[in-house]
């Protein structure tokens, strides 16, 4: 993402200090990092809040939070890619990070059937706690790592090119100056005076 359209969706530090509500936990969370903008906070950004997206526990937001706020990276990227697993997503995901677990515990995969219920957790979740537990670790630790090196490697690539172009306009305008300074000797030269 652009840095300017992810500065554009981010709340100053500004704005942040006029919410009330925000004054009860302190001063650490104006800090100048968890609203900035840079290579290493939004990198650093996709791996907590993708890593914290695949955990299956309650409370994901406030997980996130905590730790962009550990780890000073930028603290609205954290918490908002944790909506990556969302009701309509979370079903697939966690069943893929069940299969993955089980795959590697090499225990076969049982056909689950949810069912919201004390007796459900007890039996069913028992059952399957191990596999499903080490799929989300390494589905999170897989895929933070991978929005980490992705992000970091878009950045610099983005700057690699700016770079580039800076310098060919530089380049452009330094031999425009020299043609120009070339015509107007050449024309000195040629004039009959």
């Amino acid at each position: 993402m652009p840095k300017n359209t992810l500065k554009s969706i981010t709340p100053s530090v500004e704005r942040m200090r006029q919410i009330k509500s925000l004054r009860v936990l302190g001063n650490w969370i104006y800090a100048t990092n968890l609203w900035h903008i840079n290579r290493y906070s939004s990198a650093m950004a996709f791996f907590v809040g993708l890593f914290v997206a695949f955990m299956p526990i309650p409370g994901q937001m406030v997980v996130a939070a905590a730790l962009a706020v550990l780890m000073r990276c930028n603290l609205p990227l954290s918490v908002g890619l944790v909506w990556i697993t969302n009701p309509v997503t979370m079903p697939a995901i966690f069943f893929l990070a069940y299969k993955l677990g089980a795959m590697i515990i090499d225990v076969p995969v049982q056909p689950i059937e949810f069912e919201l219920s004390l007796h459900w957790l007890n039996h069913r979740l028992s059952a399957i706690w191990q596999p499903f537990l080490l799929g989300c670790v390494l589905c999170g630790l897989f895929f933070g790592s991978l929005g980490y090196f992705v992000i970091n490697l878009l950045w610099r690539l983005r700057v690699a090119r700016l770079w580039r172009e800076r310098k060919r306009r530089r380049e452009t305008a330094a031999k425009m100056k020299a043609e120009a300074a070339a015509a107007i000797a050449k024309e000195a030269n040629c004039d009959p005076d």
